[in-house]
């Protein structure tokens, strides 16, 4: 978030396949200055497609053929983005993005796979399952599995006899062998007259021995016409039954570069020089799948050509970003290939020789093995690869942004209360009475409700900064039950470069007025200023209908059952993802939780009567209860097995990562009683700043099943009832902390 180098160049990888981690790799080894790299993919976890057909056959675990390309992002000090690329506009350097604004470049690559040819054929989209995108179909792998435990005698149809569909076809016989499902068949089809095509002789008659040994079906020359949920009809008429189908037909290019004007061959996939910039523009690479390389366009679109181009693209997108002679990418003319037969054995040829058995096997794993193992940063329980433990460990004083870089709650206190308080009559909410909001009467009589909050960026990317930030601004008029109308920005940008600045800004406010915009929140002006770092701010107004109608932060009664809108964890969480800490799908699910608006809370609170409402921020769930605490003049019992909390942050604190407001907030504790058998990093959790947390209030004992039946369906699945109001505390402990068995249920 903060550079001391200035930005003079932006490189833009769109798509996480085998050559992108690859640079990733090298970046996070040796950064070049002052480039700045974002990565752009639709999900943050890559398949190695080396090692799926071993998936289907049940010889690995989904997490050992994963790349989480998040924590390498981290690592790489690149910007991270989840959002797919629709389009390109080279004229204006600009990568389209789906739900978001484009994206400008100096330099982009490419490396974003293809999709699969045939997928317009009558029936084949509603009944076949393709092989790409390849995350997709191992999702589907073994759906396919189960549905054939529970119908004897399935039929199994792969369509597609190169390598992949040849792998695919042993690697399920294999895997119904293993799992004892009795009568199932394999078929396998190819339109051309035999089985891997391209492939030497040796090797096709191998695969043809080992099929019929196996009982898999191979039918050549014929072509499917139309798909149907138990059948092919295949052209000239014939059916085949089919209960379920597997397509593997070969590359298809993707509809990406279709209005971008490049040059491209009549499959439509983009022409590529030998250093793999684009015909025409040397800002523009591609590599893997979507590329047709200019010397050799028929190069077969293999994983083996995508993992060897990475040395050259790395080499050529440094010599581009720094200045030097780029370098010519050769294709290997003959190299070994491995298949896997799916029983501990593998097919090995290369010169026309092909020979197989289980040393063939042990070799291909070896390989992929230790290929995606230098690109594992985090094991499948977050914790840190042995590849990566031994490199050099990230920057640790990285400060955290968000709300967990607020002034602490003590500090606030203290100087509040040396400035003192005005006395306005027509102030409603105030300094005197301190709230999530100021609340002011006018000459009128109407409620002018309103609060401002900005932070320092918790991440690199603009845009998901300001779409957090005007969430986290409107919730405190969410939190009194007032609806926002207007909002003032304020925004400090770190550019010092006039075009880098602007995009920064347009990009921030752009993440604003996505939230605004579908609010009702009209955006009337503001402030912009240069700094160190990008923190985004915003003064929110909103009307209340009568000072009676506002949610006060005060006014619990024992007996009610307290709830919480939102999970815990984005402290902890981000401040494990500076460090390359936190697992892709982790942070997806606290980003989803942070742009998640208040509002549908905020409204389920007024109908069900709520009492008193907070929303929970930097000062954590312990900060916020403690203060709803003091302004009730009551206590509180929390059930610590009722937190809601995001996947990661458990583990997180388990490990003893915090953020580092953390101990801020912790000072809180000794107003806390704790029972002696709690959690202690479960219990951490209380303390952990929020950003963009959400609402918390209190509710009639009566009326909390019906609250959390209609928060529920109103999206805040998450939301919990995590204790009740009691009676101050004779001992002056704020609320106590209880594992959960003494608490009555809702």
């Amino acid at each position: 978030m903060n550079s001391s180098v200035a930005i003079r160049h932006d490189l833009v990888l769109v798509g996480g396949g085998h050559t992108h981690i690859q640079v990733l790799r090298s970046w996070a080894m040796d950064p070049p200055p002052g480039v700045r790299v974002t990565v752009v993919v639709d999900r943050p976890v890559a398949v190695y497609s080396g090692m799926v057909p071993g998936f289907v056959a049940g010889q690995y675990r989904q997490d050992e053929l994963e790349i989480d390309v998040r924590p390498l992002c981290m690592r790489a000090g690149a910007r991270f983005i989840v959002a797919a690329a629709t389009g390109l506009d080279p004229s204006q350097r600009r990568v389209i993005l789906e739900g978001r604004p484009p994206l400008a470049y100096d330099t982009i690559s490419f490396d974003v796979g293809s999709t699969i040819a045939g997928l317009d054929r009558p029936g084949v989209a509603e009944h076949a399952i393709p092989t790409r995108p390849i995350g997709a179909f191992v999702r589907s792998a073994d759906a396919v599995v189960g549905r054939a435990r529970g119908r004897p005698g399935v039929k199994l149809v792969v369509v597609g006899a190169g390598a992949g569909g040849v792998e695919l076809a042993f690697a399920f016989r294999a895997r119904f062998e293993r799992e004892g499902i009795r009568g199932a068949s394999v078929a396998l089809l190819e339109a051309g007259p035999t089985v891997l095509p391209g492939y030497p002789a040796a090797a096709v008659r191998g695969i043809e021995d080992n099929a019929r040994a196996r009982g898999i079906e191979l039918r050549c020359g014929v072509s499917v016409a139309r798909a149907n949920a138990d059948h092919l009809e295949l052209e000239g008429g014939e059916i085949i039954p089919a209960d379920a189908l597997v397509w593997v037909t070969g590359a298809a290019s993707l509809p990406l570069f279709d209005s971008a004007g490049l040059e491209r061959d009549p499959a439509g996939f983009v022409r590529v020089r030998p250093t793999l910039q684009v015909v025409g523009h040397d800002e523009i690479f591609a590599v893997g799948d979507c590329a047709s390389l200019l010397t050799d366009p028929n190069l077969p679109k293999a994983g083996v050509y995508a993992v060897r181009q990475g040395p050259t693209l790395i080499a050529n997108l440094r010599a581009r970003v720094m200045g030097g002679s780029m370098r010519r990418y050769r294709p290997q003319r003959d190299f070994l290939s491995l298949l896997n037969l799916g029983d501990g054995r593998a097919l090995a040829s290369k010169w026309g020789i092909a020979l197989e058995g289980n040393w063939a096997f042990t070799l291909k794993d070896r390989i992929d093995r230790r290929f995606v193992r230098r690109f594992q940063v985090l094991g499948p329980a977050g914790d840190l690869q042995p590849e990566f433990a031994r490199a050099p460990a990230m920057a640790q004083d990285m400060i955290c942004g968000g709300c967990a870089a607020k002034v602490g709650e003590s500090v606030l206190t203290r100087a509040l209360d040396r400035l003192g308080a005005v006395s306005d009559p027509d102030v409603v909410l105030g300094l005197a009475v301190p709230d999530d909001a100021a609340a002011v009467a006018t000459a009128r009589g109407e409620i002018i409700v309103s609060s401002v909050d900005a932070f320092r960026a918790f991440t690199d990317d603009p845009y998901l900064v300001g779409r957090v930030a005007a969430v986290n601004a409107a919730s405190d008029l969410w939190a009194k039950g007032s609806v926002p109308r207007f909002a003032l920005a304020w925004v400090q940008v770190p550019d010092v470069e006039p075009a880098r600045a602007e995009e920064t800004l347009y990009q921030a406010l752009a993440g604003a007025r996505a939230v605004f915009d579908a609010e009702g929140i009209t955006l009337v002006g503001g402030h912009t200023t240069n700094g160190n770092d990008l923190s985004v701010g915003f003064a929110v107004f909103g009307t209340a209908a009568s000072a009676d109608a506002l949610l006060r932060i005060g006014g619990l009664s024992p007996g009610e059952k307290l709830i919480l809108t939102k999970p815990l964890g984005t402290g902890v969480l981000f401040f494990a993802d500076m460090r390359g800490w936190a697992r892709g799908d982790w942070m997806e699910a606290a980003v989803a939780s942070m742009v998640r608006s208040n509002a549908s809370a905020s409204r389920v609170a007024m109908q069900m009567g709520a009492s008193a409402c907070t929303d929970i921020s930097g000062f954590g769930l312990a900060g916020h209860l403690g203060e709803m605490l003091r302004a009730s003049k009551a206590g509180a019992t929390i059930d610590l097995r009722a937190l809601p909390h995001l996947p990661g942050a458990g583990a997180l604190l388990r490990r003893g990562h915090r953020s580092t407001f953390h101990p801020e907030n912790a000072r809180a504790r000794r107003a806390i009683r704790v029972e002696r058998d709690a959690d202690v990093p479960l219990l951490d959790l209380i303390f952990d700043p929020q950003t963009s947390g959400g609402l918390l209030f209190g509710v009639a004992a009566t009326r909390a099943e019906a609250a959390l039946a209609a928060l529920h369906a109103a999206g805040d699945v998450h939301a919990r009832v995590i204790g009740e109001v009691t009676p101050p505390s004779a001992d002056g402990a704020l609320f106590e902390v209880a594992p959960g068995s003494r608490l009555r249920r809702p």
